[in-house]
């Protein structure tokens, strides 16, 4: 067994065995006077500074100690030397002999009574190392820190600044941020000390824009600025620096920009450790920026969205999906509905609506999905209690930690009477085109019944026994043809007369005759402007017109009351024109004609102008009265409105254009005489047979000759063959294949002679066509007596 040689207590070491020693230790040892001279120092202060034991001794160790630790350096000393017991540790920075500094954390003794020493004895252990980790996990915590306590992205790039500058050299450092739309760097923070903020820039070649297309963190010293400068990579780009490093800024998803610092002076201020922890801090500051990004973008909505809100011009509020209470009412919903913000919020959305809608509405709101966009028409009541119709759009969203949906509802109540104003006047357009098809038809018909008990009438003695009911038959045929007439008011489709007339003559004229029709105990009144100004219509027409409305008022006014004919000049605007979309702006002649009566209801005012439509007791009346004033007046290019209340009586308002034109006096009235003859020859075109023989007996019973045919194409031919002369062609307006118009156009081309009778059981558009226009052209009305047509057909031959 090996024996230990014993340790000789009280050995005292030699000089040359001490500083050996001392030598070998890790720390650096020295030993100072109480004023801080140097009189010892170990070889690790050559090892770790670079300063041989000459350069030190004699020498302060403030000399080597940085000036922001001197002050505690001096303070140790100080209370080691009143003390005289005792050890001192801090930390503070050396500096090398190539200028560079490091940490060292320090102990030190004061030994001034022990032999060989006597003096202060302070071990420096390098710690350079540590206090660079400490310093990078500080700077990542207040860069943290900062995120979460600083809202301005401005204020946050200052604050990362300050941090940064206690690990690297940061006294020159900026932050770029790209923009993809524009593909330019901004600089939101931006420090140094020879160059100024630059403005928005292209990516450009920098070596910014390199860092930032590579990716990846770059340490640029001066010589390998110019081996990238050499292949193109970069160019300079502001103040030349020898140091340059960058790290790109990276969020999971993108780089955002990049992270500079340089030195304008030091080439290897900068290492390869600098360029790790830029990196890292890289990555927290770009979701720093990001974060800060997306909450001032954030703010930014949301302030828009307050904007938005509270600005709408639309009633627009937030309502709670559990409660349905109101939540944030805007000032255009409380205009709208008369309550004020504080009613609002102690109210439900249910409040809103009329009683027979909420259950309704309960209904449907259960279907909605939370995360729906619902659209739907209702009915909501406003604070008078007004009913208005509503078109309201919704959407889910979180407020507050709530589920709400935010609302917007528009008052489409103008809108929903003008879409009904739109139907009705469908429906009418839709019947009148209906009404004027079956009086065409109807036309025909009664041509042919007419037609022949007028041949039979001629033929058969006065006292025969049959005469009584042909006569019978051929009045019925006259009443038939009213109510075609009728018809074709209502569908506009009859033919008119129109000139230039006052009106108030016409209703001066009538104002003689309605009080035989209302009674003595409905009292007349007329109103008329003495200005009023002229209308293009036919004034027969216009009789009619305040004939059946004064009838219409009398039954209204059973145990009698007031009835008002008015006139005046109208100008209607844009504002009535919003209100009422079918009526031109422009001047009109105001025809009104009013009473006392009982007055309508809603319904009832919605089909007053159907024909066929009464309200009187079954053999009272036919339905066509109101239907034929509302088609002469259409006919006649006006607007009629009807204004009434159940108890209250109504007002019909009629709207006719204004012409500036000298007003046509009537001519003298034809009185009849026997049935005009003639020899000339005739083409007769008509697609009815019975009509066609009708027309042709009339026709050769006045002396004329007839070629007859029963559309266009066999009357073409026909007069193709023909060698003689043709005066005349009578033909249909509607026929198959080839109309009136056309055939007749086709038979001047050739024989530009010929003189043109329509005959139609309506009127057509084209027949008064400038076109055809002229005296040449004459139009008679199905169904026509044999005196009507051969006076036409004699007027029109006498002409050439």
């Amino acid at each position: 067994m090996n024996q230990r040689a014993p340790f000789a207590q009280g050995t005292i070491l030699g000089k040359e065995r001490l500083s050996t020693l001392l030598d070998s230790v890790q720390e650096l040892l020295a030993i100072l006077t109480p004023e801080g001279i140097i009189q010892f120092a170990s070889a690790g202060f050559t090892r770790l500074l670079g300063y041989s034991t000459e350069d030190l001794a004699g020498e302060s160790i403030l000399a080597v100690i940085h000036p922001d630790d001197a002050g505690g350096a001096r303070e140790c000393l100080r209370e080691l030397s009143i003390c005289h017991r005792g050890k001192l540790g801090r930390r503070c920075r050396l500096r090398s002999k190539d200028g560079s500094w490091r940490w060292f954390d320090t102990e030190a003794r004061d030994h001034s009574d022990l032999p060989g020493v006597e003096g202060i004895v302070v071990s420096f252990r390098d710690v350079t190392d540590l206090h660079r980790m400490e310093e990078e996990r500080q700077v990542i915590s207040e860069i943290v820190h900062a995120l979460n306590q600083t809202a301005n992205l401005d204020e946050l790039l200052r604050g990362i600044h300050l941090a940064l500058k206690k690990v690297v050299y940061a006294e020159n450092c900026f932050v770029a941020l790209h923009d993809q739309v524009t593909d330019t760097f901004t600089f939101p923070f931006f420090a140094d000390q020879v160059d100024m903020a630059p403005a928005p820039q292209k990516v450009g070649r920098s070596c910014t824009a390199f860092v930032f297309r590579t990716g990846s963190p770059m340490l640029i010293p001066q010589h390998e600025f110019d081996r990238l400068a050499t292949e193109g990579e970069v160019e300079l780009v502001g103040s030349q620096s020898p140091s340059w490093l960058g790290v790109p800024l990276k969020t999971p998803t993108a780089t955002i920009g990049v992270l500079v610092v340089q030195h304008y002076q030091a080439e290897n201020a900068y290492d390869i450790r600098d360029l790790e922890f830029l990196s890292s801090v890289g990555g927290h500051i770009a979701l720093a920026i990001e974060r800060r990004r997306s909450e001032d973008a954030l703010r930014k909505n949301e302030e828009m969205f307050r904007l938005l809100f509270t600005y709408n011009p639309l009633p627009t509020w937030v309502m709670d999906r559990e409660s349905l209470g109101f939540l944030e009412v805007n000032e255009a919903a409380v205009l709208q509905y008369g309550y004020s913000q504080n009613e609002f919020k102690r109210m439900s959305v249910l409040e809103l609506r009329p009683e027979e809608e909420r259950a309704k509405y309960l209904d449907q709101l259960s279907r909605i999905p939370d995360e729906g966009l619902y659209h739907g028409h209702w009915k909501h009541r406003k604070k008078d209690g007004k009913v208005i119709q509503v078109e309201t759009i919704s959407h889910q969203l979180e407020y507050a930690g709530r589920r709400v949906r935010l609302v917007v509802a528009r008052d489409i109540s103008e809108r929903h009477l003008l879409e009904q104003q739109l139907r009705q006047s469908q429906k009418m357009e839709a019947v009148g085109r209906l009404a004027g098809g079956v009086a065409h038809d109807f036309n025909n018909l009664l041509m042919v019944i007419k037609g022949h008990t007028e041949l039979l009438l001629n033929v058969l003695p006065n006292e025969e026994k049959y005469s009584r009911k042909i006569e019978q038959i051929d009045r019925a045929a006259d009443r038939a043809s009213t109510l075609t007439r009728q018809l074709l008011a209502f569908s506009r489709l009859q033919v008119l007369q129109p000139q230039v007339i006052n009106l108030n003559g016409v209703v001066e004229e009538m104002g003689k005759l309605l009080p035989r029709l209302i009674g003595e105990d409905i009292e007349l009144v007329i109103r008329g402007s003495e200005d009023l100004g002229a209308i293009r219509a036919d004034a027969s027409q216009m009789e009619q017109v305040i004939m059946n409305l004064a009838v219409n008022a009398r039954d209204a006014m059973p145990e009698g009351g007031r009835l008002l004919i008015e006139t005046s000049n109208a100008e209607l605007d844009s504002n009535y024109n919003a209100v009422h979309p079918i009526v031109r702006q422009g001047r009109y002649i105001l025809l009104a004609v009013s009473d006392t009566g009982t007055g309508m209801s809603a319904e009832t005012q919605a089909r007053i102008f159907e024909p066929f439509f009464t309200t009187k007791p079954q053999g009272k009346g036919t339905g066509l009265g109101l239907s034929t004033v509302y088609g002469v007046v259409k006919q006649s290019g006006g607007f009629i409105w009807v204004y009434s209340e159940v108890g209250r009586g109504t007002s019909f308002k009629i709207y006719l254009p204004r012409v500036d034109q000298p007003i046509e006096r009537a001519g003298a009235v034809r009185v009849a005489t026997e049935a005009p003859r003639g020899t000339e020859t005739i083409v007769l075109a008509e697609d009815e047979k019975d009509v066609r023989e009708v027309a042709r007996e009339f026709l050769e019973s006045g002396g004329y000759t007839v070629i007859e045919a029963r559309d266009g194409t066999e009357a073409l031919k026909r007069v193709e063959k023909h060698d003689g002369a043709i005066h005349l062609l009578v033909t249909d307006m509607v026929m198959p294949g080839m109309t009136g118009q056309e055939l007749s156009a086709k038979l001047l081309q050739h024989r530009p002679e010929i003189r043109v009778l329509y005959m139609s059981g309506y009127s057509e558009k084209a027949a008064t066509d400038s076109t055809f226009g002229g005296s040449a052209i004459r139009l008679l009305t199905k169904p026509f007596s044999r005196w009507a047509l051969l006076r036409a057909v004699h007027e029109i031959l006498k002409q050439s």
